[in-house]
């Protein structure tokens, strides 16, 4: 679905529409980051008309500055903002609970792997800023997750484009549906990890 509806801005505007989407998913806001720049690089691949190193370093440059954007908004206005307002950008009291738990128990590590979940991908930048992390080393966990990140997807997309273009009839529609069923499943298990997150949370405050 969010495919679909990214597509025509990204063949519209191309990188500026990668920069934009990813930049406001890195602060806070729940946008379809990693689907533009996977859409941007199965376009590439496609037509041609984008290049693939170009999407790359866009997504990671929007990336850094998206999360360097929520992390000041975090150390700037700290945990009451985000009590009061969170559930603006479906911050709700749950999360944040998840997210206290795994800032106290991973620290920094988190702003690294939290670049390839949903969740975290939108929200691990504030809660750095919420928690007190020092800039500097935030920076670094945060340029290195981004740029990780956008490889990995931007890659991922590029070479599944490539090999979809040269499919054609039941073959590129089968390639098409494994690789909605991968990104389904991979959804799936992330929501079901998240929620196992809150269960353990729930029966720890019972506990307390």
């Amino acid at each position: 679905m969010f495919a679909a509806t990214i597509q025509p801005w990204i063949a519209s505007y191309g990188l500026w529409a990668v920069f934009v989407i990813v930049m406001l998913e890195s602060a806070g806001i729940p946008l379809p980051g990693e689907t533009a720049l996977v859409s941007a690089a199965i376009f590439a691949a496609v037509t041609g008309d984008i290049d693939i190193i170009e999407i790359i370093v866009v997504a990671a440059c929007a990336a850094i500055a998206g999360d360097n954007i929520g992390f000041w908004v975090g150390r700037t206005f700290g945990l009451p903002l985000v009590r009061a307002y969170g559930h603006v950008v479906r911050l709700d009291a749950r999360r944040l609970a998840l997210g206290d738990l795994l800032f106290a128990r991973h620290g920094a590590k988190i702003v690294f792997f939290g670049r390839f979940v949903a969740f975290l991908r939108i929200f691990a930048a504030l809660f750095a800023g919420v928690h007190g992390l020092r800039w500097g080393r935030f920076l670094i966990f945060n340029a290195a997750g981004a740029v990780a990140w956008a490889l990995l997807f931007g890659m991922g997309g590029y070479i599944f484009g490539e090999a979809a273009a040269r499919l054609s009839g039941p073959l590129g529609l089968l390639a098409f549906t494994l690789a909605i069923g991968g990104i389904a499943g991979f959804w799936r298990l992330a929501r079901r990890q998240e929620e196992r997150y809150f269960e353990k949370i729930e029966r720890e405050s019972e506990k307390n």
